[in-house]
């Protein structure tokens, strides 16, 4: 449940996702179209001089913007509402990557849409000298229209002091297009192949040369289309809701843009004027229009904290560019997902053979969002069982579980082994196993 019903003019549903930056939640935007808003974390947003480059890292998106160059979720505002700030998006962070995987599944051709357009989002940002530094399953975004979209460009390394790196973008699409390439198992052998070429390729050839690669390769997957992602993407998405009446308004408190542009009010509230009315961003429009307030009888002082937080953000947006250039120790690190190891837990009594023997195992993850390709293999008949999981960011810690059912009769021990397919260190096996006794 969402603290608020709604931020500067944006109404919160209750579909939410926790990441790293905070929790992102599903939003309906003042003309009824769906977007997103980002509540920061306030424990990560208190460290000192993460909100001046968080700030800094979007202005240069909006710059991208202004050039042409798109690719990226766009981002409508960030505003501060007491000790709350938030990103405000004009289009929807869901369905993600790993969204689709974990409930539709992909098809090879839908994957490899998703890669080459990936890739070419990346190319288009490092041209510019810039770079996204936080690309996984969470952050790769499927539009109503089956396109590929990126959020959260730059925000981690903007939270840990540190700069987004192309070379770093190029190490996570290869192992995005890994991880693609082990949710098929042997079921798509042609397209398995050409992910796993495409990746060796990105990390020794760069960016182009494996688009290219997946290109050549479409006789392996049929054609490339955005048909069946435009689809699951429509499917996922919540009807439109109709923009809130005046009458329904609730008062939210002072809201704080921090993208204004140099010169102008920083403060919005009812009534308040502003020059650039072209440029204002939509929170900016919402209380600039003073939403239907009538205004007090008579004028009152203002605050002076209200007077002290303008000045704030005043120096914040000033000084938020200088800070981001000049930076600060490198500390921290964006890396992909880790399984570090695996536990198989079995029941410790004999199982009958009425119903399926509950097999659980648990996975211990460095903490990263993404997708981990597993395993199971049973040792009655050597039957292997390939699945996919999405892992959320934060979480360490992630069951899976396998219903085994028990064919014949009389007594004896069967063996669960649960094996890590990716990712996985080169040279290394991550798996466990465990025994359990049945009598039938």
């Amino acid at each position: 449940m969402n603290a608020r019903s709604g931020i500067a003019g944006f109404q919160l549903t209750e579909r939410t996702r926790v990441t790293e930056l905070g929790t992102w939640v599903d939003a309906v935007g003042p003309d009824g179209h769906r977007g997103g808003a980002l509540r920061f974390d306030p424990a990560v947003m208190g460290l000192p001089g993460v909100r001046d480059r968080v700030v800094a890292t979007v202005l240069a998106d909006r710059q991208l913007a202004q050039a042409g160059i798109g690719g990226l979720v766009p981002v409508d505002d960030v505003v501060a509402a007491g000790e709350e700030v938030w990103l405000l998006t004009r289009q929807p962070t869901t369905p993600s990557l790993a969204d689709l995987i974990s409930r539709h599944g992909l098809d090879p051709a839908s994957a490899a849409a998703v890669l080459v357009e990936t890739a070419q989002i990346l190319l288009g940002l490092h041209a510019s000298g810039l770079a996204h530094g936080s690309v996984h399953p969470g952050t790769v975004v499927i539009a109503a229209d089956g396109g590929t979209l990126l959020s959260e460009r730059g925000l981690a390394d903007a939270v840990r002091g540190q700069y987004p790196s192309p070379q770093r973008d190029v190490t996570a699409w290869a192992s995005l297009a890994r991880g693609l390439a082990a949710m098929w198992g042997g079921s798509h052998p042609r397209a398995t192949e050409l992910f796993e070429r495409a990746a060796a390729t990105a990390t020794t050839r760069g960016l182009a040369a494996a688009r290219d690669a997946l290109l050549a390769g479409r006789d392996a997957l049929g054609q490339i289309t955005r048909d069946r992602l435009s689809e699951a993407a429509r499917t996922w998405s919540a009807p439109p809701v109709a923009p809130m009446g005046r009458a329904g308004v609730q008062d939210e408190g002072e809201i704080v843009t921090l993208l204004h542009v140099p010169g102008a009010a920083q403060q919005f509230g009812p009534g308040v004027p502003t020059e650039h009315a072209e440029q204002r961003s939509t929170v900016e429009q919402i209380w600039q229009d003073g939403r239907n307030r009538q205004p007090p009888p008579r004028k009152k002082k203002r605050p002076v904290r209200t007077i002290v937080a303008a000045v704030l953000f005043a120096v914040i947006v000033g000084g938020a560019i200088l800070v981001w250039t000049m930076g600060g120790k490198l500390v921290g690190s964006s890396t992909p997902i880790a399984v570090s190891k695996v536990d198989v837990i079995v029941p410790k009594k004999a199982q009958r053979c009425t119903e399926p023997v509950k097999v659980q195992g648990k996975l211990s993850t460095n903490g990263k969002a993404g997708t981990v390709v597993y395993e199971w293999e049973q040792s009655d008949s050597g039957q292997r069982i390939r699945k996919t999981q999405a892992i959320s960011e934060g979480a360490t810690s992630w069951t899976v579980t396998l219903l085994w059912t028990i064919d014949g009769s009389g007594k004896g021990k069967l063996t669960a082994t649960l094996r890590i397919i990716s990712p996985v260190p080169e040279g290394k096996r991550v798996e466990d196993k465990a025994t359990f006794s049945f009598n039938c």
